[in-house]
């Protein structure tokens, strides 16, 4: 689905510079990128495959620094162009960054600002967020990355969007997208974008992947919380929260306990986790249900009281929003799964695994993460209104969590 944005009205208003081409896409790589990542846009756009149907790219591969670029593996590439073939290309893709603690080279960011200032369109596959982020490009927008980078981005950009339940945001004139194969979808998405239904489906078929993907991240989410929580004065807050899930509280209940305004335990909650607090408490209630349905036998009814939603109601709503299904099929799908003779065992009591002196997983120490985890949503998902993005079209999400998906 799609919402129209000041961003993209603005983007679609302003025209490509004359010496840039439309057709032309740069790819911009960095030393210690993953070779998967960096791979899927030059099969994209840099393949013939006219006789299929898929109109023709031009592809210039670029090195964001010196050479020779190291790689997974200890691959070693040699990029044909460098940072001037830049200035040629309607389109610039950033399919990795190396790390999301260390700074990209001011020179590529810079070519990425001179490209944006003249109309190119701008996409960050995975950790590539990191670097248009770092460029400021992102600043006051929707975007996404891989779950698990997602707090990282939110809480060292403040000023971005940071949704991680998406698998892609288009954001006019800059694009994001969600963890390795999300990069493919991302990429389809801007062939349909440019040729139409037609061609990103032939396009599909010769990847033998799907033409569009629905849902989001939300079912590879991780079940632990940042682990730079642990040391902030709010890491007790959500401690005591994630213990007493199976108690109806609100968020005014959480901003008393840190002696805190509402406004001011939003804000420094939102810093630090990248979530809005209500959000992230729904989702903390939803995955403590799926753990119910999964290990108890205990009815709908009973798993909200013990999860605190306020009626079986408000479950089936919220279970339904973020998995796609409602608690009794998920239920029953899980176990259509598992082993023959492998049954629930005792119901689990409502608390969340426990790390080191108590503190739920995710805030102690060292030691295994194993608790429940946060969605990390955006506040202006909030109320059904949807964020300022364009995400995989809306459909049922599998029922069972599937596997991770890689970075």
């Amino acid at each position: 689905m799609s919402h129209d944005s000041t961003a993209a009205q603005d983007a679609a208003a302003r025209k490509l510079s004359g010496r840039r081409r439309k057709e032309i896409v740069a790819v911009l790589l960095f030393s210690g990128g993953p070779i998967f990542e960096s791979s899927i846009p030059l099969s994209v756009f840099g393949i013939d495959r006219q006789d299929a149907g898929v109109p023709r790219y031009r592809l210039l591969v670029c090195a964001g620094e010196e050479g020779p670029l190291r790689t997974t593996g200890g691959l070693e590439l040699t990029a044909p162009h460098g940072l001037e073939a830049i200035s040629r290309a309607g389109t610039v893709v950033v399919p990795a960054w190396r790390s999301i603690t260390s700074p990209p080279p001011e020179e590529a960011l810079d070519a990425l600002r001179r490209a944006h200032e003249e109309g190119a369109r701008i996409v960050g596959l995975c950790t590539g967020a990191f670097v248009l982020a770092a460029a400021g490009l992102l600043d006051g927008r929707p975007a996404t990355t891989h779950w698990m980078y997602a707090p990282t981005l939110a809480k060292r950009y403040p000023s971005v969007h940071v949704d991680p339940r998406e698998l892609f945001v288009d954001d006019g004139d800059v694009l994001t997208s969600a963890g390795t194969a999300a990069g493919i979808d991302l990429c389809l998405h801007i062939v349909r974008t440019d040729h139409g239904n037609e061609a990103a489906g032939a396009l599909a078929r010769r990847l033998v992947v799907p033409p569009r993907r629905s849902g989001g991240q939300e079912r590879y989410l991780d079940r632990s919380l940042p682990e730079e929580i642990g040391a902030d004065p709010l890491a007790e807050v959500v401690a005591w929260a994630l213990e007493h899930l199976h108690e109806q509280f609100d968020v005014e209940t959480l901003a008393a306990r840190a002696y805190m305004s509402r406004r001011t335990f939003d804000r420094r909650f939102r810093s630090l986790t990248g979530s809005a607090p209500l959000q992230w408490l729904i989702t903390q209630r939803v995955l403590q249900a799926q753990r119910l349905l999964e290990t108890s036998d205990y009815s709908v009814d009973e798993v909200a009281g013990r999860c605190g939603f306020r009626s079986p109601v408000a479950l089936r709503g919220h279970f339904r929003r973020q998995l796609g299904s409602s608690p009794a099929a998920y239920r029953a799908a899980y176990r259509a799964r598992r082993p023959q003779g492998d049954r629930p065992g005792e119901p689990e009591p409502a608390v969340p695994v426990t790390g080191q002196q108590g503190a739920p997983a995710g805030l102690s120490g060292p030691g295994p993460v194993s608790g429940p985890a946060p969605a990390l949503l955006h506040e202006h998902r909030e109320g059904g209104v949807p964020l300022q993005s364009r995400r995989a079209p809306a459909g049922a999400v599998g029922l069972l969590p599937g596997p991770r998906s890689g970075n």
